[in-house]
């Protein structure tokens, strides 16, 4: 199993918590994991974007050409990194923000409405734990379970109160995705 993720959206959507929280999640089960977060232009609003790299085997790079998943939290985001999905891969698309349509029939598109599906957890700003679930709901890279129990370790203990809220949001997203 080796699977090249790209998060990608503005600064502020929790781009680089995606990345690192899923990433810390297969840590911690044992598998072989890199990640890139960058940190550029997002300040100026231009896109943002984490790479994660998840294997059962030695990963000898952590750059990414052609991603076998992509989330998009936004329109951005979408133009950008679409052409570049592997074929067979999974984009996942914020419906919520992106008004656009996918144009590659050559991928699983998952267009799921993820800022209305935060809110609906509590928080219009935890969609980045939505798209978490949903991900994990289309491919089991890891456990449900890690991801959630996962969050206490990158996680400031100030921020411990909106663990529930999370796990509701992840929860939300992986039901969504799972369909």
């Amino acid at each position: 199993m080796r699977e090249e993720i790209i998060f990608a959206g503005f600064g502020g959507q929790g781009i680089m918590f995606m990345g690192k929280a899923i990433a810390y999640a297969a840590m911690n089960e044992g598998k072989y994991v890199t990640w890139i977060p960058s940190y550029g232009a997002e300040v100026r609003g231009g896109t943002a974007y984490s790479m994660v790299v998840i294997s059962d085997k030695a990963i000898a790079s952590p750059l990414i050409k052609e991603p076998t998943i992509c989330v998009a939290m936004n329109s951005p985001s979408l133009r950008k990194y679409e052409s570049k999905v592997k074929a067979s891969g999974l984009l996942i698309m914020n419906k919520s923000i992106i008004d656009s349509e996918a144009n590659r029939k050559d991928i699983e598109i998952l267009n799921i409405p993820i800022t209305t599906l935060a809110s609906e957890a509590g928080d219009h700003r935890i969609g980045n734990m939505v798209a978490l679930g949903a991900l994990l709901g289309k491919r089991k890279i890891i456990a449900l379970e890690s991801l959630i129990n996962g969050l206490k370790d990158i996680v400031s203990s100030t921020y411990y109160n909106l663990l529930p809220v999370n796990e509701k949001a992840i929860r939300k997203g992986f039901e969504y995705g799972s369909r």
